[in-house]
């Protein structure tokens, strides 16, 4: 008991962190006359996942490599289904614009090489893992993502919902000028590594306890738990009727841990790709193929019978995982 409480207060830190850390980029970016577009579609897109970044790292450096890989697709799959159910039961999502309708092509790639690359044991007869030469393909795949992303806020710019809807909505609230900035930054990266290294300490402390794995640990408890960010800013957006926007941060969110997290957790050491590590993959895999046909080849809506849908799947997921492991 005494460890998941310590995983909870860990996570409190993180999500306290990631949101001051936020808070503090977005001041100095408008400081720096960087619209409040750019600002929603970097800073507050990838600081959500701040926290799965901070967690995976020292993991990675601690050794907990089944808790860096079970936060990463765990994450994943729970942004699809749990959050993006909820945000879907709250209100129907259709989307509109044609940035999230690209990005989710990307997504698919994305997960589709994560899976391809755990396959070191059925394609090459040698033990699964994600190593540094799979980061560095990931990275320069996230590289092409923001690329893309630039050309369409230079091309679209108003033209397309989730600009507008991102230009529209205030990032954030301006607080006291100068050092106030930056001692946000610094105040929230100090909750960060320390949320994290609890977080980390406490997870393989409570996978020991309960005689599972640290993936299992990661994959239901500290990745729902950094969730929480992307849950909020899609029941918030979800609320104000700004499906593109509920969306697009789910989307962004799994391309920045795909992308990002998962690789630079590959650089600092290899992540082995934990038993049942395929099956999450697939799993996650599914869920973003499912949205395809739904979103891309036409303009239908997620509804409230989708939505629960998803939860109930999600559900069913983790009990039958945690029953097998």
């Amino acid at each position: 008991m005494t460890a998941f409480l310590g995983i909870v207060a860990g996570i409190a830190l993180l999500i306290a962190g990631g949101a001051l850390l936020v808070r503090g980029a977005s001041e100095i970016a408008d400081a720096f006359g960087i619209s409040p577009m750019v600002v929603g579609l970097t800073i507050v897109g990838f600081g959500t996942s701040s926290p799965e970044l901070v967690v995976n790292v020292l993991g990675a450096l601690n050794g907990a490599t089944g808790l860096a890989f079970g936060n990463v697709v765990g994450s994943n799959i729970s942004n699809l289904a749990l959050v993006l159910g909820a945000a879907a039961l709250m209100r129907p999502i259709a989307l509109q614009g044609d940035v999230v309708r690209r990005e989710l092509p990307l997504l698919l790639l994305a997960t589709t090489m994560m899976t391809v690359m755990a396959l070191d044991a059925s394609l090459e007869s040698k033990p699964s893992v994600i190593g540094r030469i799979d980061s560095v393909v990931l990275m320069l795949m996230f590289c092409i993502f923001i690329y893309i992303t630039v050309q369409d806020v230079r091309r679209l710019r108003q033209k397309d919902r989730l600009l507008t809807n991102i230009n529209e909505t205030p990032v954030l609230l301006m607080g006291e000028k100068g050092r106030l900035r930056w001692l946000l930054v610094v105040v929230g990266l100090v909750l960060l590594f320390f949320g994290g290294e609890m977080t980390v300490r406490n997870g393989v402390e409570l996978a020991a306890q309960l005689g599972v794995s640290t993936t299992v640990v990661g994959l239901f408890v500290v990745a729902v738990g950094t969730s929480m960010p992307e849950l909020a800013t899609s029941m918030v957006a979800a609320a104000r009727r700004e499906s593109d926007l509920a969306l697009g941060n789910i989307i962004g969110s799994n391309i920045f841990n795909s992308l990002v997290v998962l690789p630079v957790s590959g650089l600092v050491a290899h992540i082995p790709v934990p038993d049942g590590g395929i099956a999450d993959l697939v799993i996650s895999w599914v869920l973003a193929a499912l949205l395809i046909p739904v979103f891309v080849f036409a303009n239908a809506t997620l509804g409230r019978i989708a939505g629960a849908f998803l939860v109930c799947s999600y559900v069913i997921y983790a009990i039958v995982r945690i029953w097998t492991a």
